[in-house]
């Protein structure tokens, strides 16, 4: 053995001294998204998009549809103020100018409506228009704008967006439940009857719309269509009642269908999944 490698063999190697407790592991794959359950809702852990770099992260691996149900799954439990930013994502995310970003838009402004934010309300129905005031989601956008702008004292402009939404969707029962109100408004008492006619021939048969029925043929001097119209009215509360009441026997805590948007509910025009707010 030579004299090297005598000497490689009695040299002694460092053991060192260890990383510093500060020293951040290298590594080659791609850096994790974490959320923290204190700061984001579990029901939202599955788009986190609060967390999404969206220069890192193109929009195509976003799944809209997956944030949209996010959305309606908050309606659904009345946390609206989450509901219109899971929208607002939905919005940002879809294709521009495309159907999904604006059924978004249509359920971001049902949601400022439950808040009763009703310009952002408006705008965000206003929006979905902008995009196509002909689509499956437009008489959704059209019925719900006019609800809006009537809560909004807006009045004048509404019975004109109500009838948008009939014209788009003649099949729309929210739209013509919303022509009614707005024609009794007006003083224009049969053709609000009809339109509640057609709401009801339509599949609304609600105590709501009876009661409004109930009310044009009442102002019309019709009292015992009237009163018919209003007998309909108080047994459908009474069945809802007993519904309840057996449900909470049962031990299921009377949950129902909820109906998030008042007289009308989900499924608008076309069998869409956008809101509609149904009426005053």
């Amino acid at each position: 053995m030579s004299d090297d490698d005598n000497g490689r063999d009695s040299h002694e190697f460092s053991s060192g001294e260890g990383l510093d407790r500060e020293y951040e592991e290298f590594t080659l794959d791609p850096e994790e998204l974490n959320a923290d359950p204190s700061q984001v809702d579990p029901v939202d852990t599955r788009v986190l998009a609060d967390l999404l770099d969206e220069r890192n992260v193109p929009a195509d691996r976003v799944d809209v549809e997956s944030l949209m149900e996010v959305g309606l799954s908050y309606i659904g439990i009345n946390r609206f103020e989450e509901a219109t930013e899971t929208f607002e994502r939905a919005a940002r995310f879809a294709d521009e100018d495309s159907s999904e970003e604006q059924e978004a838009w249509v359920n971001k402004g049902v949601a400022h409506a439950e808040l009763e934010e009703w310009d952002e309300a408006i705008g965000a129905y206003r929006e979905a228009l902008r995009i196509d005031d002909d689509s499956e989601h437009a008489a959704s956008a059209e019925t719900n704008l006019a609800y809006a702008l009537h809560e909004n004292g807006q009045g004048e402009q509404a019975l004109e967006h109500a009838e948008n939404a009939v014209e788009i969707d003649p099949r729309f029962p929210q739209a013509w439940y919303n022509r009614g109100f707005f024609l009794v408004e007006r003083g224009l008492l049969e053709d609000a009857v009809t339109a509640f006619d057609n709401a009801i021939r339509l599949g609304m048969r609600t105590a709501e719309v009876l009661e409004e029925k109930a009310r044009a043929l009442d102002e019309l001097g019709r009292e015992d269509e009237a009163e018919q119209a209003a007998e309909r009215a108080r047994e459908i509360r009474r069945e809802a009642e007993q519904e309840l009441v057996e449900e909470h026997a049962e031990g299921g805590g009377g949950a129902t269908d909820r109906d998030p948007t008042g007289a009308g509910g989900l499924g608008g025009a076309g069998g869409s999944d956008d809101l509609d707010l149904g009426g005053p």
